[in-house]
């Protein structure tokens, strides 16, 4: 599918010079920095070198002062205290660092995660019958519960106390908890607003330790674990995040937790992630252990200590990941047969799909993969527990939740933001939501966020790539969203040798410009350039610069996103 390629805007061309001056690097690699606002030595300073003493104060976060207090008083009275989180790989991440953290201070501390098919999503009945059943006095609940108004009314009921550490955005009223701890709060005047859930949990530990003057390495030994809930929770990898996760890879690529390391055993790779990394190859293993069986082994699989099950917990995770594999590739296979033999179906502005046997517990990625093959609005439905479930994805620059609320009449339950959302309906309201949802989009979307884009940070010629430049580079990392890696453009570039297909659909080139050293580039999927690209016709690329690093020797490579042949 053909891309759109969009320049970012350009510059102050003085404030670019400045800084390329004053820390001593090239001038396109300071205009990336000036574009994303960082125009001054010392914030260049700031982004370089993360600092963990540059955390904010836990104690800033609204309600975390009653919070600690509500904790000390479970611990002097030795209350059962019950750590209740999401399914998804923010959902048990926070679990296990909230169990691990106070494991260190109370024996009387037992972890919940709800069933995805029996329970759904967030604080539910069930699991606060079990509370009181068990005589649990106090729950703590992870990257879940801020819309949670009646559930919470629930167990109060019962005398059960809630703390909510959640990231997501309130509604109107907040839930009658003990305390609320979200930046999202219109109230809280905490200073970064976009910590994963399992980021309000380490703030609750990191705000307990410092209260009680314990020593740092108590909550810190848990970052592993926050960056891998920042990689795959996909949220802003800038300020307090940037800095969590700087020092996540690093203990990851050090020192993981023994779950972790078990797991990076399993998936093949052991070293070296980064944050992509830890997305395509540790997230899709633990979120697997909800979408297959039950995420309780998800946490199970990262509590476990050295001396611990983590081989078999770890091989456990691993299996229902294949299993995933399995269910997501089957099912994509027949969506997209189902579209490509409908001519109806392929020439809508919107994709929404129905089959009552697929798997619910994979149809959010399967409608991710439809996206990348058609871009467009997206919905796939199964049926679940006798109503019909569906999970939705967005292109960029288009709002899906508003979108969603215009069919909110053919709907039982919706929810989610611009670029996903989850939904569920009556089985005789499929066809008139999906006739509904194509006229809602089609009289709202553009044809141009129909066609991807790829955003080009800036244009350089081949010469300016060396190993200063791409260590200049490297140090921008993290990236993630809001920091990506820098995408270049370079016009006027030959072909060193023949273009050569590898792989299904893959490209690899060697490429060079007048006066510059040959570039070994990779195209993923873009074979279909392989007849175009010919010796002496001059062609243009945008591409992420990379280090392949192949039996210890280490070289540059260009991760190639797009080709247009002049």
């Amino acid at each position: 599918m053909e891309k759109r390629w969009v320049q970012s805007s350009n510059c102050n061309d003085d404030t670019i010079t400045t800084i390329a001056e004053q820390l001593n690097i090239d001038k396109s690699l300071a205009q990336i920095l000036v574009q994303r606002n960082i125009c001054d030595f010392d914030s260049a300073k700031d982004f370089f070198r993360p600092d963990l003493d540059h955390l904010h104060n836990p104690f800033l976060m609204k309600d975390m002062d009653l919070a600690i207090e509500r904790i000390e008083s479970a611990l002097a009275t030795h209350e059962k205290i019950l750590i209740y989180g999401d399914y998804d790989v923010d959902g048990t991440t926070s679990v296990a660092l909230a169990y691990s953290f106070f494991s260190q201070l109370t024996k009387n501390i037992e972890y919940y995660i709800p069933d995805r098919y029996l329970e759904g999503y967030g604080i539910s009945n069930a699991g606060i019958d079990y509370a009181n059943e068990n005589g649990f006095s106090l729950i703590i609940a992870l990257d879940c519960g801020i819309k949670s108004i009646d559930k919470i009314d629930y167990a109060n009921t019962f005398g059960i106390d809630f703390i909510i550490c959640d990231h997501h955005l309130p509604g109107d009223e907040l839930p009658k908890a003990v305390a609320v701890l979200d930046p999202k709060r219109l109230d809280c005047e905490y200073p970064f607003k976009e910590l994963a859930g399992c980021g309000i949990g380490f703030k609750l530990a990191q705000a307990y330790a410092q209260k009680h003057n314990l020593p740092k390495e108590t909550y810190l030994q848990y970052l592993d674990l926050v960056m891998v809930s920042i990689a795959a929770d996909i949220v802003p990898v800038v300020g307090e995040n940037r800095i969590l996760a700087y020092y996540g890879i690093k203990k990851l690529n050090t020192n993981p937790c023994e779950g972790l390391r078990a797991l990076m055993e399993v998936s093949g790779k052991t070293e070296n992630y980064t944050i992509t990394d830890v997305v395509f190859t540790l997230g899709p293993r633990i979120n697997a252990a909800g979408r297959i069986d039950h995420a309780k082994h998800a946490v199970a699989m990262l509590l476990c200590q050295v001396d611990g099950n983590s081989s078999e917990q770890s091989e456990l995770i691993n299996l229902k990941n294949t299993e995933r594999k399995t269910y997501d590739q089957d099912i994509t296979r027949e969506a997209l047969a189902l579209i490509g033999d409908s001519e109806v179906l392929i020439n809508k502005k919107t994709t929404v799909v129905f089959n009552e046997n697929w798997h619910k517990g994979v149809i959010g990625i399967v409608a991710s993969r439809l996206t990348e093959k058609y871009y467009r609005p997206t919905i796939v439905l199964t049926k679940s527990n006798g109503h019909v479930a569906g999970s939705c994805r967005s292109v960029v620059g288009f709002d899906l939740y508003e979108a969603l609320s215009g069919c909110a009449h053919l709907l039982d339950q919706y929810g989610g933001h611009k670029f996903a959302a989850g939904l569920t309906m009556q089985e005789s309201n499929v066809n008139a939501f999906a006739d509904k949802f194509e006229e809602i989009v089609s009289a709202s979307i553009t044809d141009e966020l129909l066609i991807p884009m790829i955003r080009i940070d800036a244009e350089i010629d081949l010469a300016q790539i060396d190993g200063k430049f791409y260590r200049v580079l490297a140090q921008m990392g993290p990236f993630g969203p809001e920091n990506m890696a820098p995408i270049f453009v370079t016009h006027n570039v030959y072909l060193a040798q023949h273009a050569m297909v590898v792989g299904a659909n893959h490209l690899k080139v060697n490429i060079k410009q007048q006066n510059s050293s040959i570039f070994e580039g990779i195209a993923f999927g873009l074979a279909e350039f392989e007849k175009l690209l010919q010796p002496k016709v001059p062609f243009s690329v945008c591409y992420t610069i990379e280090e392949n690093v192949w039996r210890d020797k280490k070289r540059l490579q260009l991760n190639i996103k797009g080709i247009k042949v002049n």
